[in-house]
């Protein structure tokens, strides 16, 4: 049963830095649902792009897996013969919940507890950052996209998913105005967006979709479009 997300619901004498620990695994289905719009929609376009370009005898990675649900969402495209998902996140409080969630996939997943960064990516058709890279500080973004770049098989793809922010500043005060509009329509309460924004400060980064296509294209893929967009919210993919 779904666990109701309250984290941030009584007043906090100090509100520390968001972290993927055991607290938030044990909500984080209800809490995505709750924060991200369009994040059902996302899976499913990631099953669809996954069973367009997935190549036989190749790997899929998601990177930043949390509680499997992008690795579900590949398993339900992949129709390939000899295709192996690899599911990375360096919180074991997720993995461990993962397994439940993905108990029943429809191709084997291999669930490896570290930081995405350090594992070595090979052979791989599809790779899954979804609501990822965010989390990671932008002087590091370029590395860590450069050694998938490497590891990607020729048409191979790189699916990203990410809060984005807008240049035009109006656009950036309707686009928060709805988010926040969004989050207090599925129950969320004032003190609860409030804590959770002081705690996510400074963790999550985001950037402009023409951030992401410049470095992208610059690290050698092929080409980026954004096909998916719902408020602040967009995912992209990359081909090699």
């Amino acid at each position: 049963m779904e666990k109701k997300d309250d984290i941030y619901s009584r007043p906090l004498e100090q509100i520390s830095g968001f972290t993927f620990d055991e607290t938030v695994a044990r909500v984080f289905s209800d809490m995505i649902r709750r924060s991200v719009p369009g994040y059902n929609e996302i899976l499913q376009g990631i099953s669809l792009l996954t069973a367009y370009h997935v190549q036989p005898h190749t790997r899929c990675y998601d990177l930043g897996s949390s509680l499997g649900a992008a690795s579900l969402a590949m398993s339900n495209g992949i129709t390939r013969p000899g295709v192996r998902i690899v599911a990375v996140d360096n919180s074991p409080a997720m993995i461990r919940e993962s397994k439940q969630y993905l108990k029943n996939a429809n191709t084997p997943v291999h669930l490896v507890c570290a930081d995405f960064r350090h594992i070595k990516i090979v052979n791989a058709s599809v790779v899954v950052l979804n609501f990822t890279l965010q989390f990671l500080p932008p002087e590091e973004r370029s590395s860590a996209l450069q050694k998938i770049f490497e590891g990607l098989t020729s048409g191979g793809i790189l699916i990203i998913s990410e809060k984005t922010i807008f240049d035009d500043n109006e656009e950036q005060a309707f686009q928060e105005a709805l988010h926040l509009a969004f989050k207090k329509a599925h129950g969320y309460s004032n003190l609860e967006i409030s804590q959770k924004r002081s705690a996510l400060e400074n963790v999550l980064v985001p950037e402009p979709f023409n951030t992401h296509k410049r470095r992208l294209l610059t690290l050698g893929f092929s080409k980026c479009y954004q096909w998916y967009q719902n408020l602040n919210f967009i995912s992209m993919v990359a081909i090699k």
